[in-house]
């Protein structure tokens, strides 16, 4: 699976409720309307630039804070084809792999905003086209790669029926 697109930089500690803000979940749970909200209390205009393919690049500990799966399916929403980071929360990285946004765990340190990056995911590989340079990044399970390649878990139990895990 490869994946294309712009990076949006973040730093270390993006909680969920930055990534989307409890005030907006109380109005709707329509992650269309939702999405319009992402990033928006560390970076006011994230949507308006994010491009249907882009990356969001953070530091350590993204998505800590809240089991709160309205998270990932929101940056889905907004057109996020991925979440690259040092280090994730644990139950947002499941979250998100269960609701088939691809969390990418690697060294961002040399990432910064605007580059076209390219991800391999199931070689593991992240390329920063715009700086010519390839960063590993920790392959996923081919369980992950199913579940994703359908769309999130609930697309693949409802097409498989059981995980095939091998």
């Amino acid at each position: 699976m490869l994946l294309k697109g712009k990076a949006h930089r973040f730093g270390d500690d993006v909680n969920t409720d930055y990534i989307i803000s409890g005030r907006h979940k109380f109005k709707t749970l329509d992650m269309d309307e939702l999405a319009c909200h992402v990033m928006e209390d560390l970076d006011p205009e994230f949507y308006g630039r994010c491009q249907e393919g882009d990356f969001i690049v953070a530091g350590k500990n993204f998505g800590c804070g809240s089991s709160r799966e309205q998270a990932p399916l929101a940056l889905k929403h907004a057109g996020v084809a991925g979440v690259l980071a040092g280090s994730f929360a644990r139950i947002y990285f499941r979250n998100s792999i269960n609701n088939g946004l691809p969390a990418i765990v690697c060294d961002t340190t040399e990432i910064e905003d605007g580059d076209e990056l390219e991800i391999d995911l199931e070689a593991g590989m992240v390329r920063d086209v715009t700086k010519g340079i390839e960063l590993a990044s920790s392959p996923l399970p081919k369980v992950m790669l199913d579940i994703l390649s359908e769309g999130g878990l609930v697309e693949y139990m409802s097409r498989h029926g059981s995980l095939k895990v091998s």
